[in-house]
């Protein structure tokens, strides 16, 4: 089987809901991530074989997103493209299913690119189509739907949303309020240092967003940081369910963003000229109550160590989505294994956000940068996911 390598992962700065990326739509963001790939990389469009977009919340303003941003960057009308959904594993799922079609033969290179204007999700309405009889109407924010409908309610019952879901973790492994505040405290401290430091420029794509008067403003910095947190500033929000850990202040915010990547047979880079960061070294997905969905990374990294007898021990650095802080907590103790020093050391969901479809390539291009400052070899990614879920990746650094 051939090996599968990682070029060039890069994102846009995350902006904030509602935030300076408001105005730009979906397709605007992944095309932009296309464009700064092969800008950066000096790849000709015609030499890749496929576009794999990843996104939570489609819609037919720009129907399957990876032909029509692939279209709109201006990529060869010859290359095909196509979406796929795996909720906050997508990104993920978008590289996995990319490097198992250059391992199989069937591409030599893929362009994977994952994209959410969480600010731009719609509205619906099931009540229109064939007329209402009387009365009145009802829209649905596809956004809040989307998690409350995350499970078959004849068989698993009513879940309020993912907030639920994060309680009973908290209840199961006795995840205290406290702690939940202090790691989220912890993720912020640590995006913050990072952007100080220098340490996302090389990861970063800055984007130019039009205003209604004026030159474009440049867009080129996570504005979800709060650097200022702490624990106690923390301790001063109220719960979103009475009595509850989780906070906004301990959640994963709701973002816009894009990021994109090459997955390339390494048998092609010298051809094409290009440079990879590392190799893709296996995968794994695994289901758990929907009602517990947060758990998802244990029993996914367990089937990851057995399949590829690399362990959680000899992981230079770890890349575990933070959904919720109490959600993280309870994964470290299922693991057993919990050393911050390699853990999500420049901030994750909490602090950079969690813009659903570009999660994965984000934390990829953000693992990986940081895996080749530290001359690390093993570097893994993983995430919960609605519905019940968890998804997990290694990677090895060239």
């Amino acid at each position: 089987m051939r090996q599968a390598a990682i070029v060039s992962p890069l994102r846009t700065p995350v902006g904030t809901f509602g935030g300076s990326l408001r105005t730009l739509t979906a397709d605007q963001l992944a095309a932009h991530a296309i464009r700064e790939v092969l800008a950066r990389t000096g790849l000709d469009g015609s030499a890749i074989d496929e576009v794999i977009c990843a996104q939570s919340y489609s819609s037919s303003e720009a129907p399957c997103m990876g032909r029509y941003a692939a279209l709109e960057a201006g990529l060869p009308i010859e290359v095909p493209g196509y979406t796929l959904d795996r909720r906050c594993g997508s990104g993920l799922q978008a590289v996995i299913d990319a490097a198992m079609q250059v391992q199989t033969g069937v591409a030599d290179v893929v362009l994977v690119v994952g994209v959410e204007s969480m600010s731009n999700i719609e509205y619906y309405c099931n009540d229109m189509r064939w007329g209402s009889r009387s009365g009145s109407v009802q829209f649905h924010d596809r956004l809040q739907r989307g998690r409350e409908r995350s499970q078959p309610q004849e068989r698993f019952g009513v879940i309020s949303g993912m907030p639920e879901t994060a309680e009973n973790l908290a209840r199961e492994y006795g995840i205290t309020r406290a702690e939940s505040d202090a790691f989220a405290a912890r993720s912020h401290q640590r995006a913050a240092a990072a952007w100080e430091a220098g340490r996302f420029a090389d990861e970063v794509a800055p984007i130019d967003v039009p205003q209604k008067r004026g030159a474009p403003v440049r867009f080129e910095r996570d504005e979800g940081i709060r650097a200022e947190t702490t624990p106690q500033t923390l301790a001063a929000l109220k719960s979103v369910i009475a009595g509850g850990t989780v906070t906004a202040g301990n959640a994963s915010q709701q973002n816009d963003a894009a990021a994109a990547c090459l997955v390339v047979a390494e048998s092609r880079l010298a051809e094409l000229n290009l440079k990879p960061m590392a190799r893709f070294a296996g995968w794994a997905a695994a289901g758990c109550h929907p009602a517990s969905m947060g758990i998802g990374p244990v029993p996914a990294v367990a089937k990851l160590v057995r399949r590829t007898g690399v362990t959680l021990e000899q992981m230079d650095l770890v890349e575990l989505n933070e959904a919720f802080a109490a959600q993280a907590l309870a994964v470290l103790k299922g693991w057993g294994w919990a050393d911050l020093e390699r853990l999500n050391v420049n901030g994750s969901g909490i602090s950079l956000g969690h813009p659903i479809g570009a999660t994965g390539v984000r934390m990829l291009a953000t693992l990986l940068h940081e895996l080749r400052r530290r001359n690390g070899r093993w570097g893994l990614e993983t995430m919960c996911i609605g519905g019940g879920q968890g998804l997990a990746a290694l990677f090895e650094r060239i």
